[in-house]
């Protein structure tokens, strides 16, 4: 049996889960630049990159932090599922809530937020309740955290993905196992809802978020049982990010079939996962362990900081004439903006009620 090793914080797996958090609100604030910035490069259109990283790391990291304690027995599947769902959800509810009370503050003084159609009553239970990626319509509120939705589901069997993925003996095999699986969902997708899985709705990001993170899983199991050696982890990272990197220049709709442009970049992306996480962290960097940890809280709240951004800034923009250059300059600055409101977050209000938690989880 290959040793288990505890994986250290602040090394490359940290710094791209940050960069990947960075990257996705690149993509949401970019609907609100002066000109669409998608139309400087394709890139800047493909957040759904960004998530697949994100929904591929979660798996990852829960198999390297939990999977020893899953298999002994010393925290049950219920227990595992109380703790991550208390993990999500105070942050997830807290920021709902201050978006619902935005909402009503801007109606109360007779304006609207910016794109108020995205603020539909209705709909507000569903997200609460974290169950709009299960199949039940809901667009608009904090519409990033349908991932939150689809990931509470997979929290929900890591354990049974994790004690099937111990039961395979040869560690190259678990990441054809993920590749099948995901493969095995595009053709759920194409055939059951007719578009890629990456296209999916919202509605149905269960159905996008499971293969992806069992991939996490089966890649975490096999690095676990010290697998690939390290120089072909190197070959591995430099190799996914180059592909990764150069696949970019396609278009993706412009190619027979958008799993051309999918199915390589996800492979990539596996590629990087397993490559970071394999090689050893040599010199930990307190300041990138940091900034991944700000990843959940950025997350969360870029959209409900974006909405109060962007709803003064169009405003601004409206009422008085305001040249491009100055308008680019705004726009730049919602990214510190939205980086310090989510330490702020993370500092003030998610850490302090996860610290208030802790102690009844470890019961």
């Amino acid at each position: 049996m290959a040793r288990a090793r505890r994986a250290v914080r602040g090394g490359a797996l940290d710094f791209l889960r940050f960069l990947a958090s960075l990257l996705i609100v690149l993509y949401h604030y970019g609907a609100e630049s002066p000109m669409r910035i998608e139309r400087f490069h394709q890139v800047f259109s493909r957040g759904f990159l960004a998530t697949d990283f994100f929904l591929i790391l979660s798996g990852y990291v829960l198999g390297r932090a939990y999977g020893a304690s899953t298999l002994s027995g010393k925290i049950t599947p219920a227990r595992f599922w109380v703790r991550r769902a208390a993990r999500v959800w105070p942050g997830h509810l807290m920021v709902l809530a201050a978006m619902a009370v935005l909402v009503l503050v801007l109606n109360a003084i007779g304006t609207d937020a910016h794109k108020p159609s995205r603020f539909a009553w209705d709909q507000l239970p569903v997200q609460a309740l974290l169950i709009h990626a299960w199949g039940v319509p809901s667009d608009g509120w904090n519409l990033p955290s349908w991932s939150l939705s689809a990931l509470i589901v997979c929290y929900a069997i890591f354990p049974f993905m994790w004690r099937a993925a111990d039961k395979v003996r040869h560690a190259m095999i678990l990441p054809l196992v993920g590749a099948a699986i995901i493969i095995a969902f595009e053709l759920i997708a194409r055939f059951g809802f007719d578009q890629a899985l990456a296209d999916l709705r919202f509605q149905f990001g269960v159905v996008r978020a499971l293969p992806l993170f069992i991939l996490g899983v089966c890649l975490a199991r096999a690095v676990e049982m010290d697998w690939p050696s390290e120089k072909a982890a190197r070959a591995l990272l430099y190799g996914g990010v180059v592909v990764l990197v150069g696949w970019q220049a396609l278009d993706r709709y412009a190619l027979p079939n958008v799993l051309w442009f999918d199915l390589p970049s996800l492979a990539a992306i596996g590629c990087i996962i397993l490559g970071a996480g394999r090689l050893p962290v040599q010199r930990p960097s307190a300041w990138i362990e940091e900034g991944a940890k700000l990843s959940f809280a950025l997350f969360i709240t870029h959209i409900f900081v974006g909405v109060i951004y962007w709803s003064a800034i169009h405003k601004l923009i409206d009422t008085v004439p305001i040249g491009i250059g100055w308008q680019w300059l705004m726009w730049l600055a919602g990214f510190p903006l939205a980086y310090g409101a989510a330490w702020l977050f993370h500092t003030y209000v998610d850490q302090p009620v996860q610290d208030r938690l802790a102690p009844w989880l470890r019961r």
